[in-house]
């Protein structure tokens, strides 16, 4: 397993149920074939540099895991159906291997 950090966005009007809820979808799609999640840092709302469907602000979150680089790829698919995530990067951390 290779280790890689995503990082995401939600608009920060949106409630604890939807935040919730799409933590809980990444953490199915990391952990259903042996993902392991190692660290989950809430940053809470930042500006943007530039503004993102009529958004000024973003509530960011920041997770840290090991998985296979086949689920990456599921993993991308969930964060760009899901209309609640703004923005989000999958970054590959050769450091933690």
């Amino acid at each position: 397993m290779k280790a890689y950090e995503l990082l995401y966005f939600v608009d920060p009007s949106s409630s604890e149920e939807i935040r919730a809820g799409v933590m809980k979808r990444i953490d199915v799609a990391i952990t259903t074939d042996g993902g392991v999640v190692d660290n989950v840092e809430d940053w809470g709302k930042r500006k943007l540099a530039f503004e993102i469907d009529k958004l000024t602000e973003g509530d960011y979150t920041l997770i840290n895991f090991h998985a296979d680089p086949t689920q990456i790829a599921e993993l991308d698919r969930v964060l760009r159906i899901n209309d609640a995530v703004k923005r989000h990067m999958i970054v590959r951390r050769v450091d933690k291997d």
